[in-house]
């Protein structure tokens, strides 16, 4: 499956990519992907095998990471650190969301 700017793609857990896709994805190199994975910012369906596949979401993980790289110029300790935190403020405001429907609605 080849990911192409024109390609609409439903983006979900369920779509397993290539480290190359990814790469076409976010103008990252493999290599840089291998080392935001070795940081842990990205994790592979399959670590134990020699050819990792992708979920799908991470798609929009690695178009930011390839913004800010230009963007900020950051290393790859400092990219992973940074989408770590960016993931993590995503986890927590989904938490919130999901907090607040719970809520009972009040009425003006």
């Amino acid at each position: 499956m080849e990911l192409q700017q024109t390609d609409a793609e439903w983006l979900d857990d369920r779509l397993a990519l290539t480290l190359a896709e990814l790469a076409r994805c976010s103008c990252l190199s493999e290599a840089e992907l291998r080392e935001l994975a070795d940081y842990g910012a990205l994790v592979p369906n399959n670590p134990q095998e020699t050819e990792w596949t992708f979920s799908g979401d991470m798609v929009v993980t690695v178009q930011a990471a390839g913004r800010l790289r230009d963007d900020l110029e950051l290393d790859a300790q400092t990219l992973a650190l940074t989408l770590t935190l960016i993931n993590r403020i995503r986890e927590l405001e989904g938490q919130l969301r999901s907090l607040r429907a719970q809520l009972p609605h009040r009425h003006p």
